[in-house]
């Protein structure tokens, strides 16, 4: 029996592994890996998602990117962010 998955995101991501930055707007911030990103959004890998502020730059250096955005659910290490 196959089920139908509903995608519920407004652009499609593509999958990457790309090592990245969450830039925190008062200074400091932490190293991540974005693991799959598109137009509105990406999920990013994190050693310790605790003390992450409400929103942040996510820094993506190999390909000059810079995106202020904000997270929108997370799970252990696993950080879903929307792109403001």
């Amino acid at each position: 029996m196959s089920e139908n998955i509903i995608e519920k995101r407004a652009a499609t991501r593509h999958r990457v592994l790309k090592g990245g930055r969450l830039a925190f707007h008062g200074g400091g911030g932490v190293d991540c890996t974005v693991r799959n990103i598109s137009q509105t959004g990406a999920r990013v890998d994190v050693a310790n998602p605790v003390g992450l502020p409400d929103s942040f730059t996510l820094l993506i250096e190999a390909d000059q990117f810079m995106r202020h955005c904000h997270p929108v659910w997370s799970h252990d290490t696993h950080i879903g962010v929307a792109f403001d």
